[in-house]
């Protein structure tokens, strides 16, 4: 049972902080271990607070990873 923190109000976890960049939640604690989200970890959970996460996500760009699909022959269409 997970319980809500008044204190931790303005902090987020990883899957949540995921959701709002639309990445992976691996991705978010790749991130917070390489430093570019300022993040604390408390015990073995990342924190990062939404003012720390605005921030980046106003500037954040990464290329995806992995294998591109082409949409083009995923419908049948081609160029």
């Amino acid at each position: 049972m997970e319980y809500e923190l008044p204190v931790l109000g303005n902090y987020l976890s990883v899957v949540e902080a995921a959701a709002v960049l639309g990445v992976h939640w691996e991705t978010v604690k790749r991130l917070c271990r390489e430093g570019r989200i300022p993040a604390e970890k408390v015990h073995n959970k990342w924190l990062i607070h939404k003012d720390n996460l605005r921030e980046f996500a106003a500037n954040y760009n990464e290329p995806r990873r992995g294998k591109r699909k082409n949409r083009a022959d995923k419908t049948g269409l081609q160029e």
